[in-house]
């Protein structure tokens, strides 16, 4: 939903900032390529989640029965985040307003101070060591 509301925020800030515009041979295939990466990255953490058989569902992370650690979470702990960030780019590249820019990184803290941080309280509670042994081990975004 959070990343919903930032795509409808960069889309209305192409739409009423048209003077901050930007345009450059070969924008919209590179925004269709991060778009892609992002999609690609957001749908293998996700399998990785459904081969552990523990939940998908970012409002219920007390629900979770594994702790996932393969795949692209040896890189990042939150990989379908990171996806999401990606196609917000893609999303901004596409628009093509500098503005948008903007919407990327108040995301990113967006995500990080109300979802990431309590997920990460109760992953440690449940967890325990192996999970702060993960957290010591992998970076939070990239």
């Amino acid at each position: 939903m959070v990343a919903l509301v930032c795509a409808v925020a960069i889309w209305q800030i192409a739409a009423r900032v048209p003077g901050l515009a930007f345009d450059f041979p070969g924008r919209v295939p590179l925004a269709a390529a991060i778009a892609t990466l992002g999609l690609a990255i957001d749908f293998l953490s996700l399998l990785r989640f459904l081969r552990a058989r523990t939940t998908i569902n970012p409002l219920s992370p007390g629900k979770a029965s594994a702790l996932v650690a393969e795949g692209l979470y040896r890189y990042t702990r939150n990989p379908m985040y990171l996806g999401l960030l990606l196609v917000l780019t893609a999303w901004t590249l596409y628009q093509g307003n500098v503005l948008g820019l903007a919407v990327l990184p108040l995301f990113v803290a967006y995500l990080t101070r109300f979802q990431i941080v309590p997920e990460e309280r109760l992953l440690a509670a449940k967890f325990g060591g192996s999970y702060e042994a993960y957290r010591r081990a992998v970076r939070r975004w990239i």
